[in-house]
């Protein structure tokens, strides 16, 4: 299976020239080279300059689609897709706190079984870990 960095980078290369983008979007390839203009697209290039869309461009462009078709004007699609493009970037950070407190956390843990490990036996000058090999060696008396 495909790690998220392997989908992603699936998804954001560029594949379709503008004919077919706007075939699988159901939109005329002028409206496409309106939207480049207006910045709510932007397809790669080829080495000769010939625009090509991603999957995830056609996805946006599906969006787009759906939104003017609610009756949004651009000047409120941009803002829409801003607006979730930063709630992504957010859902990220956020994401990566997560991930970081769940690492405090385990070092929290850590430290207070090393706490409780080392309070368990006469304090010998021992390091927490020979403490407890000693502890799981079943050695719990006062001797090294």
């Amino acid at each position: 299976m495909d790690s998220p960095e392997v989908g992603r980078a699936n998804r954001t290369k560029p594949l379709y020239m503008i004919s077919v983008a706007a075939e699988l979007c159901g939109m005329h390839p002028q409206t496409l080279r309106v939207y480049e203009q207006k910045g709510l697209v932007n397809p790669g290039r080829s080495r000769g300059n010939t625009r090509l869309y991603s999957q995830a461009d056609i996805e946006r462009l599906h969006l787009i689609g759906r939104l003017t078709d609610e009756g949004i004007n651009l000047a409120g699609v941009v803002r829409i897709l801003d607006m979730s493009e930063r709630a992504e970037e957010r859902d990220a950070e956020i994401d990566e706190l997560r991930a970081r407190i769940r690492e405090l956390e385990n070092q929290v843990h850590e430290y207070r079984t090393r706490v409780r490990i080392t309070a368990l036996a006469p304090y010998d000058g021992k390091s927490p870990e020979a403490v407890l090999r000693g502890f799981l060696q079943g050695n719990t008396t006062d001797q090294p």
